[in-house]
């Protein structure tokens, strides 16, 4: 749907552009052997990218609809709100919005599905070379800037991963995703963490997302503990 919108506005800036994050819909829900049911008369769909003007180009066309379908719901855009940038330093915990995404998949093979451990140092080493190669993209930092980005790590809330492994429970779990109408299988992660870059790579990851896959949905955070509700304004913008 996302990737749709785009491509009707089609302002050749924005079509192919990637630098944007969004979550599932989020409201009162119950998984059936049906899939996942709704109960809730709203839901809500978290949507960021660090240029307003393309966040406009995709509400405008968003609320150009009288409704929208989306498997069997049946959406009716309403209302936008906008939440306050959150204070981030160079240390901040986080939690997942959507599954974080580290490695591509590929069509020979189950690479995108192969488990790293969040305790290892090569989990941090993926997100961190795929941050990088984000922002080197984004061009919003010169060389030498780019160079000072050398601090990355991510260290899991190890009190959540070791309740997970008592209730038998998963932080971990294999998620389809399509690429050229191809459908590949890839390993999402879902766990609190405290990430430690500089404030520029931590604030880049809070508004584009964190791993791979971030502009089809995948590695959305935010900050742990905060209430979006006390941090948000009604959203004005430009209607077709």
């Amino acid at each position: 749907m996302v990737k749709g919108l785009l491509v009707k506005g089609r302002d050749p800036r924005f079509v192919h552009y990637e630098f944007y994050n969004f979550s599932g819909l989020k409201g009162q829900t119950k998984i059936s052997r049906n899939g996942l049911n709704f109960y809730s008369s709203r839901v809500t769909l978290v949507f960021s990218a660090p240029e307003k003007e393309f966040i406009d180009y995709f509400l405008k066309h968003l609320f150009s609809f009288p409704q929208i379908e989306l498997g069997n719901l049946i959406l009716v855009p309403e209302m936008v709100e906008q939440e306050f940038m959150p204070t981030i330093s160079e240390e901040n915990k986080f939690i997942c919005i959507s599954p974080v995404v580290l490695l591509e998949p590929s069509i020979f093979d189950n690479q995108g599905k192969r488990f790293i451990s969040p305790e290892t140092e090569t989990f941090s080493d993926q997100l961190y070379d795929s941050t990088m190669q984000r922002l080197e993209k984004l061009g919003s930092h010169d060389s030498d800037k780019m160079s000072s980005f050398y601090k990355f790590q991510i260290v899991p809330d190890q009190g959540y991963l070791n309740r997970i492994k008592e209730t038998q429970k998963k932080f971990a779990r294999i998620y389809p995703v399509y690429d050229m109408d191809v459908k590949y299988e890839i390993r999402g992660y879902t766990f609190p963490f405290t990430m430690y870059a500089a404030k520029e790579v931590q604030e880049f990851s809070f508004m584009c997302g964190l791993g791979k896959y971030t502009y089809k949905g995948f590695g959305m955070l935010d900050v742990a503990n905060a209430d979006p509700g006390e941090r948000s304004e009604v959203y004005e913008f430009e209607r077709l």
